[in-house]
C-alpha cells in the first residue's frame, strides 16, 4: 500500500512546470525514491543542465526545505526564496529525536502538520515529506551511523550547550540530502551555527548541493521568529526583544571602534536577571569557521543564546 497522498489546492501540473500544483504528502522512503526517480532530474551540485533548460520538465532543478515543522513566516520565507529559484520545491516536515538531548523537550515541540500543510500549500510547495521516526531510523536512533561535525562547529557555542545536537543535524541533513537529492537546499541565518554545520557537511563530504542562507525573519519589534517563541508569556514576549537589542549594541560599538570585550560586556547588562533572563553566550566569532575573536574583523557574526524563564532563545548578526 502506498504512503502517498495529496493535499487538494487548486490545480495540478507536471514536474518543473511554474503553475499551481497540488502539494503531494509521502511518508515512506520507497516512494520518496520513486517520486524522485521520475522527476528525471540528475543530481549535481547546482545542476547547471538545469539551469539552461530552465522550467523544462524533463530536467528540473528541484529546491529542498528541512524542516521540524510548526511553520511561521521564517520559513516561509525560505519556501518563497526556493518557489523564485526552483523548479520543484521540497519541504521535509520532521521533528529529529536524535538531536534532542534526554533533558530537553523533544516530547514538548509544537506539532502542528495541518496547518503547517495548509500554509505551505498555499505557498505553492510541490511536496511535502512527512517521514515517521520508525522511517528515518528503522534501527531506532541510536543504532544509525552518525555524523560528527568537527570543533569548534560541534562543540563550541550551541555545541558547548547542547553536546548532541549539531551530531543529530548533520546525521539527519545528509539521509534526507541523499533521499531528497535536491540541488539547491534553503537554511535560515537564524541557526547560524546550524547553517555552517551543513555548509561544512556538503563541502567536506562532496555532496552535490548548493546551500543558500536566508536572512533571519523578525517580528515589527526586532524579535527573530522562531516555533519557540509561542511558549512565551505577555511580559516575556515584551522583554524578548532585549536580546536582538544587545546584538544591536554590539554592532553599533563595534562601528564605533570598541574592542569585543567592552561591546559584549556593555550588551550583557541589557538582559537582566531579575528580568528573569539567563545569559548563556555572547560571542564575537569569525563568519565562517566561528573561531572566538578578540577584535572585530570581517567577515564576523555576533551570536547569543539565552533563556528567558524557561523559554531559550537563540539569535545573531551577520557582518559580511
Amino acid at each position: 500500500m502506498t504512503d502517498t497522498k495529496t493535499s487538494a489546492t487548486t490545480s495540478t501540473a507536471p514536474a518543473g512546470s511554474k503553475e499551481t500544483v497540488r502539494t503531494q504528502i509521502i511518508e515512506s522512503l520507497a516512494d520518496l525514491r520513486a517520486w524522485r526517480a521520475q522527476t528525471g532530474s540528475l543530481w549535481l551540485k547546482g545542476q547547471k543542465a538545469a539551469k539552461e533548460t530552465r522550467g523544462g520538465a524533463d530536467s528540473p532543478r528541484i529546491g529542498f526545505v528541512p524542516t521540524m515543522g510548526a511553520l511561521h513566516q521564517g520559513h516561509l520565507e525560505l519556501v518563497k526564496r526556493a518557489k523564485a529559484d526552483c523548479d520543484v520545491v521540497v519541504v521535509s516536515i520532521f521533528v529529529n529525536p536524535f538531536q534532542f538531548a534526554p533533558h530537553e523537550d523533544f516530547g514538548k515541540y509544537p506539532r502542528t502538520f495541518e496547518n503547517d500543510l495548509k500554509l505551505l500549500s498555499e505557498m505553492g510547495c510541490d511536496l511535502v515529506f512527512y517521514p515517521s521516526e520508525k522511517e528515518i531510523y528503522p534501527r531506532g536512533k541510536d543504532s544509525i551511523m552518525a555524523v560528527v561535525p568537527p570543533s569548534p562547529l560541534n562543540d563550541t557555542l550551541e555545541g558547548a550547550f547542547r553536546p548532541t545536537f549539531f551530531r543529530g543535524v548533520a546525521t539527519v541533513v545528509l539521509k534526507l540530502f541523499n533521499l531528497v537529492q535536491p540541488h539547491v537546499a534553503f537554511f535560515g541565518e537564524k541557526d547560524y551555527q546550524q547553517l555552517q554545520v551543513v555548509k561544512a557537511l556538503v563541502e567536506d563530504l562532496d555532496v552535490p548541493v548548493e546551500i543558500v542562507g536566508v536572512p533571519t525573519v523578525r517580528e515589527s519589534d526586532g524579535l527573530a521568529m522562531s516555533s519557540r517563541n509561542a511558549y512565551l508569556g505577555a511580559a516575556e514576549r515584551t522583554e524578548a526583544t532585549s536580546l536582538y537589542k544587545a546584538l544591536s549594541l554590539v554592532k553599533t560599538m563595534a562601528d564605533a571602534g570598541k574592542d569585543v570585550a567592552e561591546a559584549t560586556a556593555a550588551a550583557s547588562l541589557l538582559r537582566k536577571e531579575e528580568k528573569g533572563w539567563t545569559l548563556q553566550y555572547l560571542s564575537v566569532c569569525h563568519g565562517k569557521s566561528l573561531a572566538p575573536l578578540e577584535q572585530f574583523q570581517k567577515p564576523y557574526v555576533i551570536v547569543t543564546a539565552a533563556k528567558l524563564g524557561e523559554v531559550r532563545l537563540i539569535d545573531n548578526i551577520v557582518v559580511p
